[in-house]
């Protein structure tokens, strides 16, 4: 505790979102907190820090863990803003790293609007100049961004939406079989939707397709079980969380019409998740296995990407799971979907760490645990799985992870000693990596300058001056 009181914390944002949690309003949390509603309404909006007694306060009022409300956000931190600052357009003013952390701790809100401008930057960029002539002006934040920093500043975690979802499974069976087939009546009962498994060649390429006319859900016959059931599900969500699912579109203010239409889809697909998976069951289960991924997916008949998925929004207050990171990652190497979690430990923009080896998992279903250990010396698990063909498109890898202090509740963590094992060391990525010795470096570090001499060649790439 007393290294919280070293620096002031300005945690407005996970405030407000853990009042709305609770179902408070201002006054009622103000009231039960011992404090005036205009004192909450300025914490709330950064206008005031969290002293040491409120946090005391919060975490015996609401049995919150102190240490899990102040890490540092996903969005805005000093790793990201140091980041955006050593792009080549500002790298020259040569910012000191003790001023990136001042402002990163001290004004968040600062640091999230530089990272909004970041991304609008980099979207423009990669736009052709006739391209920006003729579509007009571009989306200030792009809506898979914008999708992107919602659910990471949510902690990937929709508590109403969640919490719907729970009372709903409730009165449905457990096993995934008679699921799927209470879940078909329910839709053809309650809201008159017929679902069809059809030949794929009818679909044309489609995996499902609502036809709005006949109120029809179509399934391709090459969707696995866990497809059809999710699927059902997604549409079952549909209708009867709606106002849930609203709800949180609304609060989440999308800034355009795609930016809503990705939420909604998103959200949906996350009332879905959470109607297979139930919270609490999902949870219990998650901790009684140690987190057997086969297992699980099994249990709740999901797929390797629905179960990693769900894994990273177990963030109820009074309820969470471990902290878990989640990455999809293409053949290429390039992240296609990404929830950061707590601790991301590669860079928000650009690549990973060609030293990580989640690329190379293989063999559909097997996990393969990795230790690495990031410059600044933590340590953190990771848990690659090859999707089988029938779960993606090409050959794609989920990976999970999270602080090696956690392995210990992970089956496949089993003889892996986080403290004193050997482990991987990864930088952020090439251009931000100021790992000297690297042998797999790919570019130098924009953060330095190349050192070469004619009559020496160094075992690593790209030698830089250590100043």
């Amino acid at each position: 505790m007393a290294e919280l009181t070293d620096r002031k914390l300005y945690l407005g944002p996970k405030l407000r979102v853990l009042r709305r949690e609770l179902g408070l309003n201002q006054t009622r949390m103000a009231e039960e907190l011992g404090v005036s509603p205009s004192y909450l309404n300025h914490l709330e909006r950064n206008q005031r820090p969290l002293t040491a007694q409120m946090l005391l306060r919060l975490a015996n009022t609401y049995d919150i863990d102190i240490r899990d409300f102040t890490a540092t956000p996903a969005e805005g931190g000093p790793g990201e803003l140091s980041e955006i600052l050593s792009d080549a357009l500002v790298r020259d003013i040569g910012i000191a790293r003790d001023e990136v952390l001042e402002v990163a701790e001290n004004y968040p809100g600062v640091s999230e609007a530089i990272a909004r401008f970041y991304r609008a930057l980099g979207d423009l960029r990669r736009l052709p100049g006739e391209a920006v002539a003729r579509s007009g002006p571009a989306p200030l934040v792009a809506p898979v961004d914008w999708l992107r920093e919602t659910i990471a500043r949510a902690g990937n975690h929709f508590a109403e939406i969640d919490a719907g979802a729970e009372s709903l499974a409730a009165t449905l069976p457990d096993d995934p079989a008679l699921l799927q087939a209470e879940l078909r009546a329910r839709l053809k009962d309650r809201h008159g939707m017929s679902v069809q498994v059809v030949r794929a060649d009818v679909l044309a390429g489609t995996l499902r397709h609502y036809d709005m006319h006949r109120r029809r859900l179509m399934l391709s016959e090459r969707l696995p079980a866990s497809g059809r059931l999710f699927a059902i599900a997604y549409h079952l969500c549909a209708q009867e969380l709606a106002d849930a699912i609203a709800a949180q579109i609304g609060r989440a203010a999308p800034p355009d019409e795609d930016s809503r239409r990705f939420a909604s889809i998103a959200l949906t697909n996350y009332a879905a998740a959470a109607l297979v998976m139930p919270y609490d069951r999902f949870r219990q289960a998650a901790e009684q296995s140690r987190h057997d991924i086969a297992l699980l997916r099994d249990r709740f008949g999901a797929s390797t990407e629905q179960v990693a998925h769900r894994l990273t929004s177990l963030n109820r207050t009074g309820a969470r799971g471990i902290p878990f990171f989640m990455a999809k990652i293409d053949r290429a190497g390039i992240l296609s979907k990404r929830f950061d979690g707590e601790a991301w430990p590669f860079a928000r923009y650009g690549g990973t760490c060609p030293r990580w080896d989640a690329h190379a998992a293989h063999a559909p279903d097997q996990v393969t645990p990795q230790l690495i250990e990031t410059l600044d010396g933590k340590r953190f698990l990771t848990l690659a799985i090859a999707l089988p063909q029938g779960e993606a498109r090409g050959r794609s890898v989920i990976a999970l992870g999270c602080e090696a202090k956690h392995a210990p509740r992970i089956l496949h963590a089993d003889g892996i000693d986080p403290d004193k094992g050997e482990a991987t060391e990864v930088g952020p990525t090439c251009h931000l990596c100021e790992r000297r010795a690297c042998p797999d470096r790919a570019l130098p570090p924009v953060t330095r300058a190349l050192d070469l001499h004619s009559y020496e060649r160094t075992t690593a790439p790209f030698p830089f001056r250590r100043v």
